[in-house]
């Protein structure tokens, strides 16, 4: 890996909320910022387009308020989108991984390429970091800090303002040469813009707290749950396939959970998150996990309180049947 392209984004989108929205493009990119780190993390180069936006051609007040853009100002000072990202992979180079705050930022990129009829030239998986989670890792909490709450914190110079896409990938870039970041570069983020279509190209990647595995896609929920290497809990420190304590269990038909237990490494949690890919299908995010007593009493808890929710929606819906009868 030669250089970190740190990247950020503003967008538009409709001025009228989700029911202006267009399901293709509900954000569309107004400014592309970006600055360019060696492998000593010294920013050696900059990055700026603003974009003249085609679908939303009025601005959402929150964005203007945030920004300070117009959309007078984008058609005098923008370029077309594909001009602009085509120039900007041109800057990026060849050997380089993406770096953003948060996790938004690479899958709206690809989302306006593909509406702009763009060829996504990522590679599959596409790995970056999300310096975001690495900071909040490196402090120890699940508690995920905004930019400029950060820039206070490391008593960083602010020579510049917030919310405009260059500004704030170059205070991310300070941020990133600041942190320890080289202890935590294993913590590797997924984008799932792409998500496997073939089984040789499901993802599973190992850390030192956890493992992930990302499975293809497939029509239905109940056909994910039906593959081997999604149900099955193996342990990522002996690779012994393990005995489940608790089967996959869910509430919410999008988070499913479940324990299992490694004779040699103890409980193991489970959990899958299922998310929905851009033409409607579904694939599944499972993460595994070895935990201590407490972890385990979390998904027993967690089992008990959906059975008794389970229970309570079943006896009201007797109940309303037995209404309905008495009429």
């Amino acid at each position: 890996m030669g250089q970190f392209i740190v990247l950020d984004l503003e967008w538009n989108q409709s001025p009228a909320g989700k029911e202006g929205s267009m399901n293709r493009l509900p954000f569309e990119i107004i400014e592309i910022g970006a600055v360019k780190l060696n492998k000593n993390l010294q920013i050696i180069s900059e990055f700026r387009r603003l974009i003249r936006p085609r679908v939303y051609r009025q601005m959402h007040y929150k964005i203007s308020e945030v920004t300070h853009m117009s959309i007078e100002q984008l058609d005098t000072e923008g370029e077309d989108f594909v001009r602009a990202m085509t120039e900007f992979l041109e800057w990026c180079g060849d050997d380089y991984r993406f770096c953003t705050w948060g996790s938004m930022d690479l899958t709206e990129l690809q989302r306006n390429m593909v509406y702009h009829g763009m060829e996504l030239q990522f590679p599959s998986p596409l790995l970056y970091y999300d310096l975001q989670k690495i900071y909040a890792l490196i402090h120890g909490t699940k508690q995920k800090e905004s930019l400029d709450t950060v820039v206070e914190e490391l008593h960083l110079t602010e020579d510049r303002p917030f919310h405009r896409a260059l500004d704030d990938a170059y205070y991310t870039g300070r941020v990133m040469s600041e942190m320890d970041f080289y202890s935590m570069m294993e913590y590797v983020s997924v984008d799932y813009y792409q998500p496997p279509l073939t089984e040789e190209e499901e993802i599973y990647l190992e850390f030192p707290e956890y493992a992930k595995f990302v499975s293809r896609e497939h029509e239905t929920k109940e056909e994910i749950l039906e593959e081997r290497r999604v149900a099955e809990m193996v342990c990522y420190k002996c690779r012994r396939t393990l005995r489940k304590k608790i089967r996959w269990f869910s509430s919410n038909q999008k988070f499913y959970f479940c324990l299992a237990v490694c004779p040699e490494h103890g409980y193991m949690k489970g959990k899958i998150r299922m998310k929905k890919s851009e033409d409607g299908s579904f694939f599944a995010v499972k993460t595994t996990k070895l935990v201590g007593e407490e972890g385990a009493a979390y998904v027993e808890q967690k089992k008990e309180e959906t059975k008794k929710k389970r229970a309570e929606r079943n006896k009201a819906k007797k109940s309303g049947k037995a209404a309905e009868a008495a009429e």
